[in-house]
Formats: structure tokens, sequence, C-alpha cells
């Protein structure tokens, strides 16, 4: 007889996420939900509100990825007036992201996805000496990985340990068969996690130069930037320079050499072997570099074929919410968007915690809309972005994925897999931080020209403008879809890259990626799904940005209370 598991939170993300999954009695996943079960409502807010407000309200979409809702929804409305800001702001917005991606990256592998391969229990009985001598097989030059700083950094747990004060620690899987790193490489990644503690602080730093905070930069405007005074201010460029040089050290020595061991580790754990259902995938282009072009190209490959790739269509994406907790009567283009909620709550059921409140898959059973491009689900991020650009031969990329295959001695097909989506973030950032350099220079060098970053934006009350952005944020696909009439906003829609994977299934039957990853994964012990956490947690979700809300005049919508008490 089948079994329901309910993982309600799943922790270590952006938002609110429920995933449930039915087993049948070999623990084999045969069908998974994903439930986003709180929600947002920045669209409906900024109707009848001035276009040059846009980014500064969008960017309170979520806590985490700011600067991309920021960036997005000014250039949406750029888009609309046909404003082209001039080049300074273009590099800056450019370096701005890649600050962001730099933050978001080891953040999300170290602190929200490390510990789903990492057993610090194990760290704990590790030998620092033989750890050392370890670490020297990933890297020529490891980072905080000398004995000295390794037997530091076990005493450290150990005390937290002692005290029984085990903050991020004290939760978790301990123990699961799925783990493969050995006690020593479980304390190199345990070190690697406590000084990622210290390097996202100074990748945060390097955003707040140009942006003026982190979160929540400011210098964005519709027309360019503001951030005149900090390029002119030699300081302050050589500051961000010293900064870049911190992280991508940290990138270099530790994120690629944890990736490289992770491999070698589980590169025969059938857990992680899986993971990547959906073969449809579709990324935007990003970072401007030094001749124009970008360092990601924007396209889309369906069904794995990576010698198919074509361009985006805009006309093509569109949001189905059959299954979600809206009303509509058909997939609605993101420019006649509407979020009009329709709420139809739980059913109990027997669980293997006992009776809970769960999703009826039969019905709606999520916040969170599902996008389809010409009707197909799609997955967005690291990973899309990787496979597109392999597939349209960019030298960056087919480089830096051969070598990554060649020094672990994994096949092409080894990066449709779970593991291979956590090794494609790090392939992005590494790329990033080897070409952004290039871009850096190109500011220097233009700027000894031409010190312009801002050209003011026209708008006529008479006229209506339509317009959208598409960039690739760190979870991947981001788009803004704006309507202006009579000087204001008249319609906005926001499609993140959490609602392409996130989405449940449409009325075609076709479910998105995040549910499709996890049929077919055979747990070790129902009760205790680690192996569900890796899957979900390697697309890094953010529910935050991936759900809509509330009437814009504070009228009642109606009360909705979800009570489910899982694990």
């Amino acid at each position: 007889m089948n079994q329901r598991v309910v993982i309600d939170p799943i922790t270590r993300i952006e938002g609110h996420l429920r995933i449930e999954v039915e087993v049948d009695e070999h623990n084999v996943i045969q069908k998974a939900w994903a439930s986003s079960t709180l929600w947002r409502g920045i669209e409906v807010i900024l109707k009848g509100r001035t276009p040059m407000d846009v980014g500064l309200l969008v960017q309170r979409i979520c806590g985490v990825c700011t600067f991309s809702h920021y960036r997005c929804g000014t250039e949406a409305v750029e888009n609309a007036l046909g404003v082209k800001i001039p080049l300074n702001a273009q590099y800056l917005r450019s370096l701005m992201m890649t600050a962001l991606h730099y933050h978001d990256h080891i953040v999300h592998f170290y602190h929200l996805h490390a510990l789903d391969w990492v057993d610090v229990v194990s760290a704990l009985s590790a030998d620092p000496a033989k750890a050392a001598q370890v670490a020297m097989k990933y890297s020529d030059k490891p980072l905080a990985a000398g004995e000295g700083d390794l037997r530091a950094v076990q005493e450290r747990v150990q005390g937290f340990v002692n005290k029984g004060k085990l903050g991020p620690f004290a939760n978790a899987y301990w123990g699961n068969k799925t783990y493969r790193f050995s006690p020593e490489q479980n304390l190199i990644a345990l070190s690697h996690y406590l000084k990622a503690l210290e390097v996202q602080r100074v990748a945060a730093e390097m955003m707040a130069i140009f942006g003026g905070k982190q979160p929540h930069p400011q210098s964005v405007v519709v027309g360019g930037m503001t951030a005149v005074r900090d390029l002119i201010n030699p300081a302050r460029l050589q500051e961000w320079q010293a900064k870049h040089d911190i992280v991508t050290d940290f990138i270099e020595r530790a994120y690629k050499a944890d990736i490289i061991m992770a491999a070698d580790a589980f590169g025969k754990e059938a857990s992680v072997l899986g993971g990547v259902n959906v073969h449809n995938f579709v990324c935007s282009n990003e970072f401007m570099g030094a001749d124009g072009q970008y360092i990601f190209k924007q396209g889309v490959v369906l069904n794995g074929d990576l010698k198919q790739v074509t361009d985006i269509n805009p006309d093509l994406i569109a949001e189905d919410v059959t299954h979600s907790w809206y009303k509509a009567d058909k997939p609605q283009h993101p420019y006649v968007g509407t979020t009009i909620p329709e709420y139809t709550g739980f059913v109990e059921r027997d669980t293997v915690y006992g009776k809970l409140p769960t999703v009826d898959g039969d019905k709606k059973y999520s916040w969170v809309k599902s996008p389809r491009y010409n009707g197909e689900p799609m997955e967005v991020g690291p990973l899309a972005c990787l496979l597109v650009n392999y597939a349209k031969g960019n030298p960056l990329v087919v480089t830096a994925v051969d070598d990554l295959l060649k020094r672990t001695g994994l096949p092409l097909e080894a990066l449709y897999t779970t593991l291979g989506r956590t090794a494609a973030r790090m392939l992005q950032t590494s790329i990033i931080a080897k070409e952004s350099n290039n871009i850096f220079n190109a500011l220097i060098n233009n700027l000894k020209s031409d010190e312009s970053l801002y050209r003011k934006p026209e708008i006529d009350p008479s006229k209506e403008y339509v317009g959208h952005a598409i960039i690739e944020a760190p979870r991947g696909m981001l788009s803004h879809w704006v309507r202006i009439k009579g000087g204001v906003v008249e319609n906005y829609q926001a499609v993140v890259p959490t609602t392409w994977n996130a989405g449940p299934m449409d009325a075609q039957g076709k479910i998105g990626p995040f549910e499709a990853s996890l049929v077919g994964l055979q747990l070790e012990d129902p009760t205790k799904p680690l192996e569900v956490l890796r899957i979900i947690h390697s697309f890094d979700p953010c529910m935050a940005c991936s759900v809509h809300m509330i009437d814009y005049k504070g009228q009642s919508l109606g009360e909705f209370r979800v009570g489910p008490n899982a694990c």
C-alpha cells in the first residue's frame, strides 16, 4: 500500500515550500506535489503607481535576490518607454549582477544546500592531519584546509555540541546512508562552510559599493544609474576590485574543490544520479561584456537535445493556474495576466507521521502558478544556462564543462542529474569570476572618455506603453512585464525562476521540474527523506519570489488557515 510523506516546511530556502510524495512498498516515489503555502502581491500593489517607482517596489518581492527584481523591473519600464541607457550604466549593472551571483551561489551551496551532502556529526571523528592531505587531492592550493585550520574547526563545532547549542546543525538527518563523504571530506567541507560565512559578507559589500547598500540597493533608476561619485573615485573602484579578488579566490580554491570532491564521493550514489526529469531548458542573455556580447547567451533546448537550440520567443510564455489557487479560464500571457485568488484548502489523510492535512492533488494545491513555454514545462537555473550555452558552442561554457567532466571522469550525461545541477551552479560562478574582470576593465576604459550614467526618460500620459525585460537571475530566467496607461502602471506581472521550477501540474497533466525531479526516487527511510531535500535544494528554491497575493485597496480577499503539522 502506498504511503504519503509530508515535508512542511522545506527549510533552508527563501519562503515557505511544502513537498508531499507518495511512495510504494519499496519506498519509491510514485507521485509528488510541490505547494507554496504563503503568497505575495507586489504586482497588484503596483497598479496605479508611477513607472519610475517600479524597480524600488519590486525588489521587495524577495529578501535575497533583491537586485534581480530591481534591475529587471527597471529594465521592463525602460523597454516600454524605449529608453537606451549609457554604456557605463550597462557595465555597472553587470558588475552588480556579478556580486549578486557570487553572494547567492556561495550562500546557496554552503549555507542552504551543503548539509544535504555534508554529515557534520561524521566530521567530528575525522583526523585533521589526514583531512589536510585529502584536500590536496582536489586543489593544488586548498583554502582553509591545513591541518591547523581543520583542527580549529573541529574543536569549534565540538564546542557547540558540548554546550548543546547546535544552531544550524541542530536538526538534520545525520547518519543517513545516502551521505557519501568520508569523515575527512566532511571536515574539509565543514571548514569551507564556516569560511563562506566570511566570504559572503565580502560579496555583499561588493554590491553595496555601487548599489548604496545590500540588500535592496538604491542606485538603479529608469534611464541608468546614480553611482557617478563611486565611478570617479579611484579608491572606490580599487575597493571593489580588492573584494572581488577575495571572493574569486574562495570560488577557485574552495567552492570548485568541494564540487570536485562531491563528484568523487557521490558519483555512484543513486539518489543524486537522477533528479532531472524535465529535459526542457531555457535561459536568457546575461552579463554584457567588453565587446558588447553577453557572457551567457539566451536560448531554448527541448527534450535534452543539445544539437537543437532555438532563440526565446517571448510570445510563447504563458501561465496556467489549473492546479494553482487562482481563477483563470485559460493560460495567460504575462501582459494580460491576472491574480485572482481561489483557495480550496487541504484534505486530511493518513501519512507516515499519522493523520495530517494534505494537498488535494486532483484539484488546486499551490499559490505558485505554472509557467509554460509553448505549452511545455521548462527548467531554469544555472544548469539550464550551461546546457543552452554548451549547445550553442559558447567557448567559455564548453571549456569549463569539458574540463570538469575530464577532472571528475563523468560523462556529459552526468549533467542531467542533481549532482550536475549543483555542479552547474559552481561552473557558472567560476565563469563569471574569470570574465567579470574584463567588464570591470571595459568600464574603466570607457570612463576615460565618457562619464555619463543617465538619460532622462519621457512619458506621454496620452500614450499606452508595453514592455518587458528578461534577465538571468542567480536562480534562473526572470522576466517582468508591464503595461503603462495614463502615465501609471495599468498591469504588471513577474514570472520568476522558482515559478518555472516549482509550478504544479497544468491543464494537460504535465508536471513541473520540482515534482518531476522526485518521481522514481527511492528513499532510504521515508520518515527521514534527506534525498528529497537534496534534490529540491539543488534548485535553490525562492518561494517568496514565486507567489502572488492581496487586493491593493486593502479589502479582504478571504481568510486562509494553513495548519499541517508535519516534520
